[in-house]
């Protein structure tokens, strides 16, 4: 049981370098967010919505989608969502980078979390599409909170994930007031007073 529960520790270890990677989106206060704020918020998110959701969904694996997500940017970083380009290789490095990280893990629990961020990936159940939908969610809320520079580009998410979020009646739902509160930021005009 021993080296069991190390390598376990030696997974969560190396798991921390995730507070340190950081993502193009800025908080609210100015700085860089990291990729473990967005997949905490996500979860926080994902917790909020969960009790309108179809009883049929699984909502821990809901969770677990959300948490294993952006893991494979722990190596070489997020790329922003403007930058990113179907044919640049992105998934296939993220997948192998979050191999290399789950190599340590007892076969049985690697095997599991490989699984799930290969459900994910494929996008093929309804837990990893509503995953999907609130991630792009949580990032277009995340640039309606955050001080972003002047010239930031607010219409450019009005698209962003659009068939994700229009996936699911609920997440187009949220969609709609996001959209509203990005489009009065696009016009110049306060968005949010809550």
């Amino acid at each position: 049981m021993t080296g069991d529960i190390g390598a376990r520790l030696a997974f969560v270890r190396e798991v921390e370098r995730i507070k340190d990677t950081l993502r193009s989106g800025i908080t609210a206060s100015g700085r860089a967010e990291s990729v473990a704020e967005h997949s905490w918020r996500l979860c926080v998110t994902i917790l909020s919505f969960a009790d309108l959701l179809p009883a049929e969904i699984d909502r821990l694996k809901l969770l677990k989608l959300a948490i294993i997500h952006d893991l494979g940017e722990i190596y070489e970083g997020d790329v922003p969502a403007i930058h990113q380009n179907a044919d640049d290789g992105r998934d296939a490095r993220e997948r192998a980078d979050f191999h290399k990280l789950t190599a340590v893990l007892p076969a049985a629990l690697r095997d599991e979390f490989r699984a799930l961020y290969d459900e994910y990936a494929a996008a093929g159940t309804p837990e990893a599409v509503l995953a999907k939908g609130f991630d792009k969610l949580e990032t277009i809320l995340q640039h309606t909170q955050g001080a972003n520079a002047p010239d930031f580009d607010y219409r450019f998410n009005l698209a962003y994930g659009k068939a994700r979020t229009d996936a699911h009646p609920l997440l187009a739902e949220i969609r709609a007031l996001i959209d509203a509160e990005t489009e009065a930021l696009a016009d110049g005009r306060k968005a949010w007073t809550g």
